[in-house]
């Protein structure tokens, strides 16, 4: 399942299906296959881009998301409260809570959303721009995706002691290497030496 799941760069991936998943998709290229689900944690720029949703977006793409980016966006979404369940095709898709009790950049009432996904028998943990909350003490992925800029969001040091909480086979962080004030390459890397045997860290090429 792991080598089903691209980095797109920033906060963007796609998952191979089917179904074909894409999450936050930014400065993504046209592609000649349609996504069956785009999914969109929250209205800032970098993660909700209405022109690069376009690109991807077929006559039968189900674009999920919450209450702000369906109120921007000039296509039909469906909304997910944190907790519900939708399922696609062979895909269950649960939004969870993603948010920063301390920072106003994502704060609670923004109602900002990270997703749960499951298929092909594993359970796929992507966290969103999000701090540490209560909320992540129950969730045990296969494959945990964290932000690690701490941009309103986990640092490296955040991020890497939720790994050794969460006990994911593997972990992919993002929000890296794209913003020149933002997280580097030697955050990753120092984000994998933290976290040590406890995961399989992959530190994924930006894919187009």
């Amino acid at each position: 399942m792991i080598k089903q799941i691209q980095w797109l760069g920033h906060g963007s991936f796609l998952i191979q299906g089917p179904p074909l998943i894409y999450i936050n998709p930014w400065k993504v290229i046209r592609t000649a296959f349609h996504a069956d689900v785009i999914l969109i944690g929250h209205d800032h720029y970098e993660h909700f881009s209405p022109a690069d949703i376009d690109k991807l977006k077929g006559d039968h793409t189900r674009i999920i998301s919450n209450e702000s980016v369906a109120s921007e966006l000039h296509h039909d979404v469906t909304i997910l409260k944190p907790w519900h369940t939708i399922t696609v095709d062979r895909a269950g898709i649960k939004a969870v809570p993603a948010y920063s009790p301390e920072d106003m950049r994502h704060p609670p009432e923004a109602n900002g959303l990270g997703f749960i996904i499951s298929m092909n028998y594993y359970d796929i943990y992507y966290a969103g721009d999000t701090g540490r909350i209560s909320e992540m003490e129950n969730i045990r992925p296969d494959i945990a995706i964290l932000p690690i800029d701490n941009n309103g969001t986990l640092s490296v040091e955040q991020a890497a002691k939720l790994v050794d909480e969460m006990r994911p086979r593997w972990t992919i962080p993002y929000n890296w290497g794209t913003m020149t004030d933002g997280a580097t390459l030697m955050d990753a890397q120092e984000f994998k030496s933290l976290v040590g045997g406890r995961s399989e860290v992959i530190i994924p090429q930006r894919s187009s």
